[in-house]
């Protein structure tokens, strides 16, 4: 049986039920999603954990890498990290520059390989757009989340992990839609955003 990790903040957190331990808590976004169409198509092939977490940076990610990675033992994982590196920056409290997110995500990937060496990542694109909770500093998201996605996509190259685009596919619907039927504040995803996730996500998956 293969193990697939879904890794992030609260994109892929999404409400899940965190004290329960038995890898049956998916949450309410793309995860549950992902797995709903991978464990009817590979039936009992799969066991699946997701650990995203909300509120948390690349830095908190790192910091709870053996407990929520490494210890799981997954063949496959999913991360999604950035959005918030840039938003508790622009709050005042505590971000996470691009050169420094570059420098933390190395690190993380390089750390996962040494325990894991046969695992396949899967990086998603960090996206934003115009909403309640970005559009006041709009052109610090726009361009701060751009600049972290720049990271995860050459991270993605550098170390030969899939990567999956999703910024200009928000930014596609938004013209046929306005961007709340997408992300519900310009950032968390709204049903059919979650949707859009999980979708390109299994597209990506090498099964």
């Amino acid at each position: 049986m293969k193990t697939f990790l879904f890794q992030g903040d609260s994109i892929t957190d999404a409400d899940r039920q965190r004290e329960r331990e038995d890898g049956y808590s998916f949450g309410l976004g793309y995860p549950n999603m992902v797995v709903g169409e991978l464990s009817l198509k590979y039936p009992g092939e799969f066991r699946f954990f997701n650990k995203g977490i909300s509120g948390d940076r690349s830095t908190s990610v790192y910091a709870r890498m053996y407990t929520d990675i490494v210890n799981l033992k997954p063949d496959y994982m999913s991360i999604l990290i950035g959005v918030n590196d840039v938003w508790h920056g622009i709050n005042g409290e505590n971000g996470v520059a691009p050169e420094r997110y570059e420098q933390i995500m190395t690190m993380l990937y390089e750390d996962i390989l040494k325990e894991l060496p046969d695992i396949k990542i899967i990086v998603l694109e960090p996206f934003v757009l115009k909403g309640t909770a970005t559009e006041a500093r709009w052109e610090d998201f726009d361009t701060g989340v751009k600049a972290m996605a720049k990271k995860a996509k050459a991270l993605a190259e550098k170390f030969g992990f899939t990567f999956v685009p999703l910024q200009d596919k928000f930014d596609e619907l938004c013209k046929i839609a306005p961007s709340d039927c997408w992300l519900a504040d310009g950032v968390h995803p709204a049903p059919a955003g979650h949707k859009l996730i999980a979708n390109e996500l299994i597209k990506a998956l090498e099964l």
